[in-house]
């Protein structure tokens, strides 16, 4: 039995596309993944700065209370302090629902 050089590439040339779909296939998954877990880094990040943010703002209203009632008075530090809660309450919630919803869709 005698083989040309066209048969001979032909047999070779198939298992080498079989392989090149196989890892152009694995490389669109990987992408695809990666891509995923950089949008989860992203949102993770957002959410931990958020919940210094909501730190900060709790202890400054703590703060502020407790100037007020050392000091038997209500002054500009507490309605501040407490505009500041409610701004950083407000965007924790607007994240947290922003997230939610992303993941359902």
């Amino acid at each position: 039995m005698q083989i040309d050089a066209t048969t001979l590439l032909t047999f070779w040339s198939i298992p080498s596309a079989a392989t090149g779909l196989c890892f152009w296939v694995l490389q669109k998954n990987m992408t695809k993944r990666d891509t995923k877990r950089e949008e989860l880094d992203k949102a993770r990040k957002k959410n931990e700065i958020l919940l210094i943010h909501s730190v900060g703002a709790a202890i400054a209203l703590g703060e502020a209370t407790a100037h007020a009632i050392r000091d038997g008075k209500c002054n500009g530090e507490m309605s501040a302090a407490l505009e500041y809660a409610q701004k950083v309450k407000h965007e924790q919630k607007d994240f947290m629902t922003e997230q939610g919803i992303g993941n359902l869709y």
